[in-house]
C-alpha cells in the first residue's frame, strides 16, 4: 500500500460504548497515519452521528426513539451495564488509564478528515432525519456508496 492510495472503510454497525470506542480508535489511527477513512454508520451505529433526540414519527419509529434514545453519550457496554451503571463505571475505568472518552474519539475523527456517513435505509427504517444527526455528519448515503469506497480500500472492517 503507497502512501498516496491508503484507503479504509469501516461500516459502524454497533452502537454499543465498546464497539464505537473501538471503531473510532481504529478509524482515527489510520487516519493519522494517512489514510483515507470513511466510517459508514448502519442501524444502531447511527447513534454516534445522533444529536441526543427523540426521533421517529410513526408508532414504531416512536418505540425505537424512545427505547434507543439518546446520543453518543447514552452509549452503554455491550456486556455488564448493570442496569446504567456499567456506563459510569467504564467511563471512570478508562478515565482513569488516560483512554480518550467517545465524544473526543469523534471530534478527533472530524478533525483528522474522516468521513462520517450516515446510512439512508437505516435512517429510513429507524424514522432518523437528516436533522436528527450531528451537522458533521456527511451525506446520507446507500449501500452502493459505501461498496464504492470499500472497493478502492485496502482496510475493509465490520464493526
Amino acid at each position: 500500500m503507497t502512501e498516496e492510495n491508503k484507503k479504509a472503510t469501516i461500516v459502524v454497525f454497533g452502537g454499543e460504548m465498546d464497539k464505537l470506542i473501538a471503531a473510532y480508535i481504529i478509524g482515527t489511527g489510520a487516519a493519522a497515519m494517512g489514510a483515507e477513512v470513511v466510517m459508514f454508520h448502519t442501524f444502531w451505529g447511527l447513534r454516534a452521528l445522533k444529536k441526543n433526540v427523540h426521533t421517529g414519527k410513526g408508532l414504531f419509529g416512536r418505540m425505537i426513539g424512545f427505547m434507543y434514545g439518546g446520543d453518543i453519550n447514552k452509549a452503554t457496554p455491550s456486556k455488564f451495564n448493570f442496569g446504567g451503571i456499567g456506563r459510569w463505571m467504564f467511563k471512570k475505568m478508562m478515565a482513569d488509564k488516560g483512554v480518550t472518552p467517545l465524544m473526543e474519539l469523534r471530534q478527533t475523527a472530524i478533525d483528522l478528515g474522516v468521513k462520517l456517513l450516515p446510512c439512508q435505509m437505516s435512517m429510513d427504517v429507524m424514522e432518523i432525519r437528516r436533522e436528527d444527526l450531528i451537522d458533521e455528519a456527511g451525506d446520507v448515503v446507500g449501500v452502493a456508496a459505501m461498496i464504492g469506497h470499500a472497493e478502492q480500500s485496502q482496510i475493509q472492517l465490520f464493526i
